[in-house]
């Protein structure tokens, strides 16, 4: 039972996600937080965003601890970034988290990271951005994925992601998988894994294309889970073969503290990009919500449940 508590909290900075990897000193960088959760055992994270009809629509994960259900929720800025609303846009009897937003095929569309309900389940906006209906069940031939992250590129969509089993352990296999529209059908790439590394084998973000070459922010999960964001470039992404590099993990500026120890999401959203940070915390309440926990396993184990 873990004794410290991961809080996130997430922000808005004013410069497109090329010009931070250009300059990673982000100190004088204008930032907008989103507001802060009101309990040391609730936060947001893995933040997505999309600009639509003037205004800045962000999708984070909103969890707590007490029950370990993530939901996604929905902030809505104008161009001066004041919040304008926010709302629970989707909720399952599972996790939901890593909401991905794209903008494709004449829709918007959902990826959320689900695990948990053992597939991956691809949405579809009905009406933007507060109602999402399920499209279907992304068949990856067996394999579960975890911050499955999709991109398009040279007239192919490609799912960037980490299979179940290597995230439980440790983030060190990075997989792809490749299909005509986004429904499918996937075809698995033959060269996965295509990268083994804890430092930068788990998605963390929107992949960008800049000077040419696409870019994937990643997880440096070699540490400390959201230790770091970096880079992975891919030199080459076809059906045939894959050559990827990493970059430096990107420091926190120091003015951001105490939300220093950790990053673990960095996605593009027109010229503004939207990321998180962490600060770990002996929270009282979490201490007791985890006994709590224990407690109720401990009497179901002995029948007295």
């Amino acid at each position: 039972m873990s004794l410290r508590k991961d809080i996130w909290r997430t922000g808005i900075l004013q410069a497109p996600l090329a010009t931070l990897l250009e300059n990673p000193d982000w100190t004088d960088i204008p930032c907008h937080f989103l507001p802060d959760m009101p309990r040391d055992f609730q936060f947001r994270a893995d933040p997505f965003g999309v600009w639509h009809e003037g205004r800045l629509h962000v999708f984070v994960e909103i969890y707590d601890y007490r029950n370990r259900i993530g939901e996604i929720e929905v902030l809505i800025y104008d161009q001066e970034y004041r919040l304008l609303s926010q709302q629970i846009v989707l909720r399952e009897p599972w996790h939901l988290s890593y909401p991905q937003i794209i903008e494709a095929e004449g829709a918007f569309w959902m990826l959320p990271e689900a695990h948990r309900s053992g597939t991956q389940t691809l949405y579809r906006a009905t009406r933007f951005p507060d109602q999402w209906e399920p499209v279907c069940q992304i068949d990856l031939g067996g394999e579960v994925a975890v911050d499955a992250t999709l991109c398009f590129h040279d007239d192919l969509w490609w799912m960037i992601y980490t299979p179940v089993e290597a995230a439980k352990k440790a983030p060190s296999r990075l997989h792809v998988a490749y299909a005509k529209s986004l429904t499918g059908p996937w075809t698995r790439h033959g060269q996965n894994p295509i990268r083994l590394d804890p430092s930068s084998a788990r998605a963390g973000g929107t992949p960008v294309t800049i000077d040419g070459k696409l870019m994937l922010p990643v997880q440096d999960c070699a540490h400390t889970y959201g230790g770091a964001i970096r880079p992975l470039w891919f030199d080459v992404l076809t059906t045939e073969r894959v050559v990827t590099r990493s970059g430096p993990a990107l420091p926190i500026p120091s003015v951001y503290a105490p939300y220093d120890e950790g990053m673990h999401t960095l996605s593009a959203a027109g010229d503004v990009t939207l990321f998180d940070i962490k600060r770990t915390v002996l929270s009282p309440h979490g201490l007791m919500i985890e006994a709590g926990r224990e407690l109720r396993k401990l009497r179901k184990r002995v029948g007295l449940a």
